[in-house]
């Protein structure tokens, strides 16, 4: 069920040969044939990707709008704040960066204000300080970890973790994705009868038309691309939302969220209805609201350090992880488990935290949802710039991203992350050493719902472990550093409790 990998042959001919045949400037910039694929892929890639994760213009507003800061006011400065200038914000850097991304490091890798991040700066940091000191600690941490890729330390830490290791982080990332997407379907749903915390649908039973078309949807997608069909992932997120459309014309069904309360049987985020006006005019006006240093006048020097030691550490792993799945899946990792041109894909994701936090919309960082792109054919950076471009146009386009939901583009997280799942067999289970520290890292991103979680346990065990067979000369130095700043990471609340 793969598409052909980097190096493999392709209908006969091999990527050197074709490289030689196809040899035009669009082509050896990219790498395109070099790389076994084609330009309409990356096309078909790049538009798969902007649909998966489009939803980050319409979520990351309504998080960050529940940002209440020291003095009780809003991203804005004052009691309300403007979802529409979040949400152009968000697509503007999103954009910028991902074509950043395309044509610095020719990888296939989006970025956006990172999920997770943004709701422990909007919730944990912004409550503390003023907004614009907020997104000062979000420049800042970016700036550090620039310096850290420069100085080599970040490439060298990801050199250092065993390829069996990276493999299970590919492999957690597999099931992470898949549980994000049924989740977002509202397939599987949080239960308020404990001891159970995850249950099918509502009280057990799936209920609710927007899970309907997320299962016809999934089910549209695995019988395309079972049977190969060309752009069978973004085939099915466009028949999907036409049929999303459909439905909510007919029934009804109205958001989960109204002024009325709660109702469970309605769409995740965005209502499938074609908008009023297509165009709207961006106003950008959060851009440079920052403030650099003000948190360590406004809550004090210890209080801002962890929190930037706290942003840094969630930052630098879930990259690494991401960048190694997406690598995986496109068939673009060397023997060691490396990536092509690892420095400069850091370096882009670096320059996305700060911009993050210098237009004023959170930290961003490369997204997971890239691997749908890559289940779709994109190997290169042109898919890249495919998906940038379409988040610049979304800051003028944004009626017409809203009329896809997320029940219809989630599908294919679910597919990937089977694609991704497949990698397991390259584990050795019989080797303790790995085993159990691949188990851990496997299992704890999606039960934890964080990379950065998976890959610290991960770590933590794997160095155990070893010192439990007295094998100490065997633990790479820097793996002992990490494993360290894992722990701290860990225990950071009695910590902060401790030293405030």
């Amino acid at each position: 069920m793969h598409l052909p990998r980097y190096g493999n042959k392709v209908s006969g001919v091999t990527p050197s040969t074709r490289a030689s045949t196809n040899a035009t400037g669009l082509d050896r910039f990219f790498k395109i044939s070099e790389r076994g694929s084609t330009p309409s892929r990356e096309i078909r890639g790049g538009l798969v990707t902007f649909f998966t994760m489009a939803y980050i213009i319409v979520l990351n507003p309504l998080i960050l709008a529940g940002a209440v800061d020291a003095d009780g006011n809003s991203i804005t400065g004052g009691p309300q704040a403007d979802l529409a200038q979040i949400a152009a914000a968000t697509a503007l850097v999103a954009g910028v960066l991902t074509i950043l991304m395309g044509a610095v490091a020719n990888y296939p890798l989006a970025l956006a204000t990172g999920l997770g991040l943004n709701a422990f700066v909007a919730f944990a940091i912004a409550s503390q300080m003023s907004w614009a000191d907020a997104m000062g600690l979000v420049v800042l941490e970016g700036l550090i970890i620039l310096v850290l890729v420069l100085t080599g330390f970040r490439k060298a830490v990801f050199s250092a973790v065993p390829r069996q290791l990276k493999i299970a982080i590919s492999v957690g990332i597999g099931l992470f994705i898949a549980l994000i997407g049924l989740v977002d379907a509202g397939f599987v749903r949080r239960t308020e009868t404990p001891p159970v915390p995850v249950q099918l649908g509502l009280g057990g039973f799936l209920a609710g038309w927007p899970v309907v078309v997320f299962a016809v949807g999934l089910i549209l997608m695995v019988v395309l691309y079972a049977r190969h069909v060309k752009g069978a992932i973004l085939i099915s997120i466009i028949a999907t939302t036409v049929f999303a459309i459909i439905v909510e014309a007919v029934a009804e069904v109205g958001p989960t969220f109204t002024s009325q309360g709660v109702n469970p049987k309605g769409w995740n985020l965005t209502v499938p209805t074609w908008p009023d006006k297509v165009v709207e005019t961006p106003d950008f006006a959060l851009l440079g609201e920052f403030s650099l240093f003000g948190s360590f006048e406004s809550a004090g020097f210890v209080t801002a350090a962890l929190f930037v030691f706290t942003l840094l550490l969630a930052d630098f792993f879930d990259t690494m992880g991401t960048m190694t799945a997406i690598g995986a899946e496109a068939g673009l990792l060397d023997a060691s488990g490396n990536p092509p041109d690892t420095q400069r894909i850091l370096v882009v994701d670096s320059l996305a935290a700060a911009a993050g936090g210098a237009a004023s919309v959170s930290s961003n960082t490369s997204y997971i949802e890239s691997a749908s792109g890559v289940g779709e054919g994109a190997r290169t950076g042109l898919a890249s710039i495919v998906t940038g471009v379409l988040f610049l146009l979304a800051t003028f386009l944004s009626p017409v991203v809203a009329i896809i939901p997320n029940e219809a583009a989630v599908p294919a997280l679910v597919v990937v992350g089977f694609l991704m799942m497949t990698q397991v067999k390259n584990i050795d289970w019989d080797d303790m050493e790995i085993a159990i520290p691949a188990f851990l890292t496997i299992v704890l991103m999606p039960f934890t719902y964080s990379i950065s979680v998976g890959i610290g346990a991960g770590f933590i065990a794997y160095v155990v472990v070893k010192l439990a067979r007295g094998k100490v000369s065997a633990i790479h130095p820097l793996m002992w550093i990490v494993t360290v700043l894992f722990v701290v990471y860990f225990a950071i609340d009695p910590l902060t409790r401790w030293l405030t």
